[in-house]
């Protein structure tokens, strides 16, 4: 079993798909959307931010939310030319939709006053940030993993 493993199985990762095309569209649309995203970073503590500072967070990170649907709305609007990267893309785009609903669940916390920690769905038994960015390294494309701007 494991000469087979190491010797005859395939190296290729299960996400891979073959339009290297859009693959290369997709990393500078989210390149360019990770440098949007940074531009709005704040690095005080809470604490140290003063009055409204909760407040100050959702709107930063709504702001980023904003650049981030933006960002997949770009990438859905060009399909993969393949049969796997049409049948895999449409879930990595709802998978990034959902996490994105995520980040605007946690940002309507804020504004409550829950300073809790950034939580997000699972699905498979793993956080969907991780099946957000597997697929994205999977397809060389690391400008278009999950953010972990939200990450304890």
């Amino acid at each position: 079993m494991w000469i087979y493993a190491f010797v005859f199985s395939s190296r290729e990762a299960v996400n891979k798909i073959e339009d290297s095309g859009w693959q290369q569209r997709a990393q500078m649309i989210c390149g360019r959307a990770n440098v949007e995203r940074t531009a709005l970073a704040d690095y005080r503590l809470i604490e140290d931010a003063g009055e409204g500072a909760l407040t100050t967070r959702a709107e930063i990170v709504d702001q980023a939310n904003q650049i981030l649907a933006a960002m997949i709305d770009s990438i859905e609007a060009t399909p993969p030319l393949d049969d796997k990267g049409l049948a895999l893309v449409p879930q990595w785009i709802k998978d990034y939709r959902t996490y994105i609903q995520d980040r605007y669940a946690y940002t309507a916390k804020l504004r409550s006053g829950i300073n809790d920690p950034f939580s997000e769905t699972m699905a498979d038994g793993l956080p969907l940030s991780e099946k957000i960015s597997t697929f994205a390294a999977d397809n060389e494309m690391p400008a278009c993993k999950a953010p972990i701007d939200l990450s304890v």
